[in-house]
């Protein structure tokens, strides 16, 4: 199901050169599919893929669950902001976001000039693809029970920022890329 919550400017959608902001940002729950889908759909319009994920851990030289650890969640959290702000000003691929990016109100600020697309999971799909969390400190413990409350409490969030949802429900990764480039044409 994709639903457009406003309508999008779609004119540079593959043709990322076009522009000096990020093709599409993909957000979403742990377990949605945000790397795979994103890289997926770089290789398909010839150009960049960065995960803000990706991009903490080469800057800090160490896992986000060591950082949980040795910092804490708020240093998490204002170190993310920056990362996804620099990334949204210089990125003309496909960016996708931490799970988490969207509680920031000036990520969320940020966001509202960019084309979207929530990766929308259910609770038991995100549960079989994250397996035991072991590298997402916020799911450690109880896994679905700790995924639960992280998609309660970010959907109204992702909902608020996206310009287009795709359920990934049962859909492979090429199904979710196809669904995403007839969104943003359409």
């Amino acid at each position: 199901m994709t639903t457009a919550t406003e309508p999008a400017d779609v004119t540079s959608a593959t043709d990322p050169a076009a522009t000096d902001r990020p093709a599409v940002v993909l957000i979403g729950a742990p377990g949605a599919g945000k790397s795979t889908v994103g890289a997926l759909l770089a290789q398909r319009w010839s150009t960049g893929f960065q995960d803000t994920d990706q991009i903490i851990e080469t800057r800090v030289g160490k896992p986000i669950s060591e950082v949980f650890i040795d910092e804490g969640e708020p240093a998490f959290r204002a170190l993310e902001a920056v990362v996804v702000a620099e990334a949204l000003a210089h990125n003309q691929g496909v960016l996708a976001l931490g799970g988490g990016a969207v509680m920031t109100a000036s990520t969320r600020a940020l966001l509202a000039d960019h084309r979207v697309v929530f990766l929308d999971v259910g609770m038991a799909e995100a549960a079989a693809r994250v397996g035991l969390g072991v590298t997402r400190p916020l799911l450690l413990g109880n896994v679905r029970g700790q995924l639960k409350a992280l998609l309660d409490s970010r959907r109204p969030l992702y909902l608020e920022v996206a310009t287009v949802t795709v359920a990934t429900n049962g859909l492979s990764v090429e199904a979710v890329a196809d669904e995403i480039e007839r969104s943003l044409d359409g």
